[in-house]
C-alpha cells in the first residue's frame, strides 16, 4: 500500500521547487537574460565560429548547473540556434551542444536535475548533505562534460571552422530588471552549493523576481507560462512507480542490478540506469531502480550518472530532450531521429563510462 503521508513528504519540496525554479528561469528569459548572454558571445568570439561554440558551451554547462536540464533545453537552445544562424555558422552544432549539455552537465548540483533531488533523500539516510552530494559527483560531472566537448568537436569541427563579421546585438531590454536577474542567478547558486533546502532558495528567489518584475515590467508576468501538466504528471508518476515497486517489480530489479561497489558493479548500475531510460523515461527509470542502490553513495552515484548522462539517444529518453526538439521544430531546423540516435548513442557511450571511472576513482 502507498504511504502517502511520506510521500508527500518527499515529493512537496521538490514539487515546490519544481515551481520555483520554472518561474525564475521564465523570468530570466523574459528579461532577455539569454539573450543578452549568447548575444555577447558572439561578440566576445570576435568572429571566430569555434570560440563562440566554446562560449555556448561554457553557458549550457553553466545554465544547466544552475537553473537545470530544462531551462537549457527550453530556453537556450533557441537563442543559440538563432545566433548560430545571424553570424552564418551551422546552427546544427550549437543545437546539439545544448542537447547533450542540457543532460550530461546536470549531475553537479542536486538542483541540476530533479533525479539528483531525489537522490537526497537516500543520501539523507546515509548520512550524507548537500556538500557531501557535490564531494561525490564533481569528478564525474566535470567529466561528463569535458567527454561531451570533445565528442561534439570531433563531431563537428568542419562546421565550427568559420570566421564571421559584425556580430550581431540583441534586442533591447529593460536593463535593470535583467541584472536583476543575472543576480538571482547567482545568488542561487551560491545558496545551492551552501546547501540552503532548494525549495526554500528558489521560492525566494521566484518571489524576488515576481516583485522586480511587477515594478519593471509588469506586462511580462502575463506571459510566464507554468507546465502545470508536467508537475501533476511528476505527482502522479510518484505513486505509480511507489505502487509497482510494493508489488514485487523492487524484488526483481534488485536480481537485475546485482550488489557491490567496484568499477564493474558501478558500470553495470550506470549502463543499466542509460539504457533503461532510453527504453522508457530517466525518471521513472530512477524511480524504480533508486531502492536497488540505497545501500551505497556510490552506487547512487553511479545511476545518476547513467540516467542524467545517458538518455540522449531516445528523443523520449528526458523530458528536455522532447522540449528540445519542439524547440528545433519551432525554429524551423529539422532533427533526423536517425541521426540523433546514432550521434546519441555514440556519446553516451563515451560520456557515461568515462564519467562512471571517474566516479569509481574518487568515490
Amino acid at each position: 500500500m502507498v504511504d502517502l503521508a511520506q510521500l508527500v513528504e518527499r515529493v512537496g519540496p521538490i514539487l515546490v521547487f519544481l515551481v520555483a525554479m520554472t518561474f525564475v528561469a521564465e523570468v530570466c528569459d523574459l528579461a532577455g537574460l539569454f539573450d543578452e548572454a549568447a548575444h555577447w558571445a558572439a561578440r566576445a568570439a570576435a568572429g571566430r565560429v569555434a570560440l563562440l561554440w566554446l562560449l555556448v558551451v561554457v553557458l549550457a554547462t553553466g545554465s544547466t548547473i544552475v537553473l537545470s536540464l530544462d531551462t537549457t533545453a527550453v530556453l537556450l537552445t533557441p537563442v543559440a540556434i538563432a545566433v548560430a544562424r545571424q553570424v552564418g555558422a551551422p546552427p546544427m552544432p550549437f543545437a546539439m551542444t545544448t542537447l547533450w549539455l542540457a543532460n550530461t552537465a546536470s549531475l553537479l548540483l542536486p538542483v541540476s536535475n530533479l533525479s539528483n533531488l531525489l537522490a537526497l533523500h537516500p543520501l539523507g539516510e546515509l548520512g550524507l548533505g548537500t556538500r557531501d552530494y557535490i564531494a561525490l559527483m564533481a569528478a564525474p560531472a566535470v567529466t561528463a562534460v569535458l567527454a561531451t566537448v570533445v565528442v561534439l568537436w570531433l563531431l563537428h569541427r568542419r562546421d565550427l571552422g568559420g570566421h564571421y563579421t559584425d556580430p550581431p546585438r540583441a534586442e533591447p531590454h529593460d536593463h535593470p530588471l535583467m541584472l536583476m536577474t543575472a543576480g538571482a542567478t547567482v545568488v542561487l547558486a551560491v545558496a545551492f552549493v551552501a546547501g540552503i533546502q532548494p525549495a526554500i532558495a528558489s521560492t525566494g528567489a521566484a518571489l524576488l523576481l515576481f516583485a522586480a518584475t511587477a515594478w519593471r515590467a509588469p506586462e511580462l508576468l502575463r506571459r510566464v507560462t507554468m507546465p502545470w501538466l508536467t508537475i501533476l504528471g511528476v505527482a502522479v508518476l510518484f505513486l505509480v512507480i511507489d505502487a509497482a515497486l510494493k508489488l514485487g517489480l523492487e524484488d526483481y530489479l534488485r536480481t537485475v542490478v546485482g550488489p557491490g561497489t567496484g568499477v564493474t558493479d558501478l558500470l553495470r548500475i550506470s549502463g543499466i540506469g542509460a539504457a533503461s531510460s532510453n527504453a522508457i523515461n530517466n525518471l521513472p527509470a530512477y524511480l524504480a531502480l533508486e531502492p536497488t542502490v540505497a545501500d551505497a553513495p556510490a552506487r547512487l552515484a553511479a545511476l545518476l550518472v547513467g540516467v542524467n548522462a545517458g538518455p540522449i539517444v531516445t528523443l523520449w529518453g528526458s523530458v528536455a530532450t522532447l522540449l528540445w526538439a519542439q524547440r528545433c521544430r519551432s525554429a524551423g531546423l529539422t532533427v533526423s531521429a536517425r541521426r540523433l540516435g546514432l550521434t546519441g548513442l555514440l556519446c553516451a557511450l563515451v560520456v557515461v563510462p568515462a564519467a562512471t571511472l571517474a566516479l569509481a576513482a574518487t568515490a
